[in-house]
């Protein structure tokens, strides 16, 4: 089913604990630029219960309305049945949603739907002749290719990090509910129990410091020096996939394509040696510092410092400097 006269942007904003997740504030910032240049509005889509304060933060990012749909879903095709009733009654020009996993799993059923493309994990947005070119990651991140939907909607997911999110509490807009049922024949799963894992909680996505380290780190006890150093500096711990299944550290402190994606203005590397899966995860980091006792490793293709030395011996005399300077 093709849509036409379509127009503004449409944003999908997903929640977590009832509040928007940072990657959609971050979309509707970016949304809510092209939407000013082109003369439209932005449109956010909140799916849930008792999201209301949601809906005024996203006003505050970016929205210019913002459309609740109260509804306590827990099955990814009732999200998907909800947006594409959303699509066919406002007709935007453009949806986006954060990379996050549900994005990706919701936004290309959207394109398929519509008889359009799907732009996936997209870092920057340019318009050229009233064309929107989205460009991409592929093949792990080590190229970047620019892409351009014909068809409308055009339907994008955008990475974590990739633009700014803009909090402003003197916008105002307009807060719409609607009542949108979901076929009980669009429902293929039927969650019988969701169980909260009990762990450590961290978040990546909006740290300003991450400390991450590798199997060059050789050890878990070595690794608690990753920690170490990570608290001197008020960061937060990450790790490479080697890390994680040696149970050095937690699973949700994992950085890279398996991972989280993120993008602080500090990245610390300590004894990982740069695979494409892990770079691809922090690559996007404003400034990123490297420690490894290979001289060849490709984490250093992509730091602004690097450090030749073995992290064991170097991160040790990192965190006594650092104490120092803070001391003075």
């Amino acid at each position: 089913m093709k849509l036409t006269d379509t127009k503004n942007i449409m944003v999908y904003v997903e929640t977590a604990d009832k509040a928007p997740v940072n990657c959609a504030l971050e979309t509707l910032g970016k949304a809510s630029e092209i939407a000013s240049s082109r003369g439209e509005e932005v449109i956010a889509v909140l799916i849930g219960k008792d999201l209301e304060k949601a809906a005024d933060l996203s006003i505050q990012a970016g929205a210019d309305k913002v459309i609740i749909v109260d509804k306590d879903c827990n099955q990814v095709e009732a999200y998907r049945s909800i947006l594409l009733e959303v699509i066919k009654n406002y007709k935007p020009s453009v949806v986006m949603a954060g990379a996050t996993p549900l994005g990706k799993d919701l936004t290309p059923v959207l394109a398929m739907r519509f008889e359009s493309g799907c732009a996936v994990d997209v870092i920057d947005i340019k318009i050229t002749d009233d064309k929107f070119v989205m460009t991409c990651p592929v093949y792990g991140g080590t190229v970047l290719n620019d892409i351009v939907i014909k068809e409308s909607p055009i339907v994008m997911t955008i990475r974590s990090g990739a633009f700014s999110k803009v909090i402003d509490s003197s916008r105002k807009g307009e807060i719409i509910k609607e009542d949108i049922s979901v076929p009980e024949s669009t429902l293929l799963t039927k969650v019988l129990e969701a169980v909260k894992e009990i762990g450590e909680q961290v978040n990546l996505e909006e740290a300003e410091v991450i400390v991450s380290g590798g199997r060059g780190m050789g050890s878990k006890e070595n690794f608690e020096l990753v920690k170490k150093l990570a608290d001197v500096c008020g960061g937060v711990v990450g790790a490479t996939r080697p890390a994680i299944e040696d149970e050095w550290v937690p699973r949700s402190h994992q950085v890279g394509q398996s991972g989280k994606i993120v993008s602080p203005k500090l990245y610390i590397a300590c004894g990982i040696s740069g695979a494409t899966q892990h770079l691809s995860g922090m690559v996007g980091s404003e400034y990123i510092v490297a420690i490894n006792k290979d001289e060849d490793a490709p984490i250093f293709d992509v730091a602004d410092v690097g450090i030749v030395g073995d992290a064991i011996k170097v991160v040790p005399l990192l965190i006594e400097e650092i104490k120092k300077i803070k001391a003075m």
